[in-house]
């Protein structure tokens, strides 16, 4: 019961995920999968120009800064697949 009730105050809807990436990128391409369709456990792969230039760890870390924090606390897991337009 008490699990239920964290993951509900805790979890992260996948549109949420995607409006946030998606104010921080506008011309994005983004997929967002559920991996265990429980709400806590995502991937989200982002196609960006922005990324040009950028190693894989910038580029990582532009997706977790759009989080604005939610991540570790709203939002559990994030698994990132980043890749240049």
């Amino acid at each position: 019961m008490a699990n239920k009730l964290y993951e509900q105050i805790m979890a992260m809807d996948l549109k949420e995920i995607e409006n946030y990436i998606k104010e921080a990128f506008p011309n994005a391409s983004i997929e967002i999968q559920d991996l265990a369709g429980d709400g806590n456990h995502y991937s989200a792969t982002v196609t960006c120009s922005e990324f040009a230039g950028k190693s894989k760890i910038e580029q990582h870390k532009m997706v977790y800064n759009s989080l604005k924090g939610k991540m570790g606390n709203e939002l559990h897991a994030l698994a990132i697949k980043t890749k240049e337009k």
